[in-house]
């Protein structure tokens, strides 16, 4: 294994697409008032996407295996996916609301599984369905609670919106789960 990968051509590569994407809502913004971005704005989605990209960089710097880094693909994509249409427009009903803030445990659960299974195949694997079980227990939650009548909700979207990051979550774990049985058989192979 690699002790030693340089990441700041990457890094420099992220922050260049980071920069190139903020330009599309600046540049639109010059020609029409339905995007009305502020500086907040800006620099929420320039963490979140410099964030992203410098987290799979950094996650698979030293992966050789390609499965592995489709799995960091599924998670983190799902992670970014889950965190900006949260922001943007809620998960659970229009806007801001008590129901989404349930999301904030989902990355929780995710840093938490992370930093205890110190990014192992098998430690990722269970994290990743540990996340989407925080899903389907923010889906319940949710329409026990009735918050399908927030404005802008239903039991549709409720069940929708989770089942899908719930499905992305499991395929991502179950991704994790075939590289560590390769890790596992490679072990087997090389301590007998």
């Amino acid at each position: 294994m690699n002790t030693h990968v340089n990441l700041s051509k990457p890094l420099m590569i992220v922050a260049l697409v980071t920069g190139i994407i903020l330009l599309v809502p600046l540049i639109v913004m010059q020609y029409t008032t339905e995007v009305n971005w502020g500086v907040g704005d800006f620099i929420v989605m320039g963490i979140l996407l410099f964030g992203t990209g410098a987290a799979f960089v950094i996650l698979t710097a030293y992966s050789y295996n390609a499965i592995h880094k489709v799995a960091m693909v599924f998670a983190i994509g799902a992670t970014f996916l889950m965190i900006w249409s949260n922001l943007a427009v809620g998960l659970i009903g229009g806007g801001a609301n008590a129901g989404n803030l349930m999301y904030a445990a989902v990355l929780l659960v995710g840093l938490v599984g992370t930093y205890h299974s110190r990014f192992s195949s098998r430690g990722m694997e269970r994290t990743m369905f540990a996340m989407a079980l925080t899903f389907v227990l923010i889906a319940i939650i949710a329409l026990v609670a009735n918050m399908q009548d927030y404005p802008g909700s239903s039991v549709k979207e409720i069940i929708g919106v989770n089942a899908l990051f719930t499905i992305l979550y499991v395929i991502a774990g179950m991704l994790f789960r075939f590289v560590g049985t390769e890790e596992d058989k490679q072990l087997k192979k090389s301590n007998s």
